[in-house]
């Protein structure tokens, strides 16, 4: 890929006026055709993949698909929840170079945007949906490349722990303010009988997003910057934060057999571990909390559970109030029927984006959507999105397939005690240097 051809994908929230209570934009409209079949009378499918799988999200859907049907005469709508590893790893990339897509489908920005918009695969989405793409303010930046929208984002937000109130107060733990306190909280709660952090590094990038924490709070956002922008990883904040997570690694935070442990699927998963009062806290994006509650025993939110943002590390070079995030968005294959566009603009309009909140799932991108999220841990979510300086998207998102997998590879090997945090490192510069 051409330096040349990559567009910054650097989230600064500030910048941008991003904040999770004012995000520019009017109330979520359709556009295009919104006719009827293809036009001429034959009925039309539209095949949609999502990551939705459990908690209450894939109900809206379902609902949402159900909807646009009955509203479309003689258009169908095949949609499906896969696992969000698979769907992005494997299933999404390979119907994509076999030519086979489904029309409507998961987008992340970043790397994989940019390389998808190269190989032609996306449909430009500005005169199809310019109503859709305004109402969401500037979250869309990261879905465009080349000036022209390819995605529109339905939720956006930040990561950080999901905690387990009542063991924080028998272990005699306030919330951590700064990385040292982290340290000490991991201690107490280990010290009180209890697993302090639960980490599904089975499926490799909840492992992997440690160290994107280590590296946000110790580089520079100019380094980050230079990352993103050249693939430059010459700074030894890179290798840093791979020599935290080891000394971290150290403290035994994590559940027994955590190598194996998956995230969000059954009782036995990181989530469900916090979801069933199996261990205290899980680092996690914001859709844990649907999540967590679709694994309880009684498949709500449990009382106990809280949240706060990954706390900064004292002295380091990154800025402290930085926080890492991105969000989930659709777009439409190249070949797409046009209806396709119409269901992301209904999958965008005020209404769906309020069933979306309301069914705590995440945090809806239409600022009139917003005031719908009930549950407090999304409240403070959002907050903590307004707080933050800025937004780095997930770092194998920004880098893009091959180096993004090569860095979380060399990750779950630092887990697992087979590699340095100088691997890590060697494993991007030299899956940069075959782009």
């Amino acid at each position: 890929m051409n330096t040349r051809s990559r567009t910054r994908v650097f989230a600064v929230i500030a910048a941008a006026g991003l904040t999770a209570g004012a995000l520019a934009g009017c109330t979520a409209g359709g556009g295009g055709d919104n006719g009827n079949g293809d036009g001429d009378g034959e009925e039309v499918t539209i095949t949609w993949w999502h990551n939705a799988t459990n908690g209450p999200l894939p109900d809206v859907w379902e609902e949402v698909a159900t909807e646009f049907e009955e509203a479309n005469p003689g258009v169908n709508v095949e949609q499906t929840g896969y696992q969000n590893e698979e769907l992005q790893r494997t299933l999404i990339p390979n119907a994509l170079a076999a030519g086979d897509p489904p029309d409507l489908f998961q987008v992340w920005p970043g790397g994989e945007l940019r390389d998808q918009v190269e190989n032609g695969y996306l449909m430009p989405l500005d005169d199809a949906i310019p109503d859709t793409i305004e109402s969401v303010g500037a979250t869309v930046n990261p879905w465009q490349v080349g000036g022209e929208t390819y995605g529109v984002p339905f939720t956006f937000g930040i990561e950080g722990f999901w905690y387990n109130t009542d063991m924080f107060e028998e272990a005699g733990v306030e919330v951590p303010e700064t990385f040292d306190d982290l340290v000490d909280a991991v201690g107490a709660l280990r010290e009180s009988g209890v697993v302090p952090i639960a980490v599904g590094a089975g499926a490799g990038w909840p492992a992997a997003h440690w160290w994107y924490q280590f590296a946000l709070k110790s580089c520079s956002p100019e380094t980050l910057a230079a990352g993103q922008e050249e693939f430059d990883f010459s700074d030894e904040c890179w290798v840093e934060a791979g020599e935290q997570l080891e000394e971290f690694i150290g403290i035994e935070p994590f559940q027994e057999g955590f190598l194996g442990t998956v995230p969000q699927e059954g009782a036995g998963s990181s989530a469900g571990m916090i979801a069933n009062g199996q261990a205290a806290m899980e680092l996690m994006g914001h859709w844990n909390v649907g999540t967590i509650g679709g694994l309880a025993p009684n498949e709500e939110v449990p009382e106990f559970l809280g949240w706060f943002p990954m706390p900064g590390i004292e002295g380091a070079a990154g800025d402290p109030t930085a926080a890492l995030g991105g969000g989930d968005g659709f777009g439409c294959a190249a070949d797409a029927p046009p209806q396709c566009a119409d269901l992301l603009a209904y999958i965008m309009t005020e209404d769906v984006q309020r069933r979306f909140a309301e069914s705590g799932s995440g945090i809806p991108t239409v600022p009139a959507a917003q005031d719908a999220i009930e549950d407090e841990n999304l409240q403070a979510v959002a907050a903590g999105l307004a707080e933050a300086s800025f937004v780095q998207l997930w770092f194998d998102t920004a880098f893009g397939t091959t180096v993004g997998n090569a860095m979380n590879e060399g990750i779950v090997n630092l887990f697992a005690g087979n590699g340095t945090p100088e691997d890590v490192v060697k494993r991007m510069q030299d899956a940069a240097a075959t782009l």
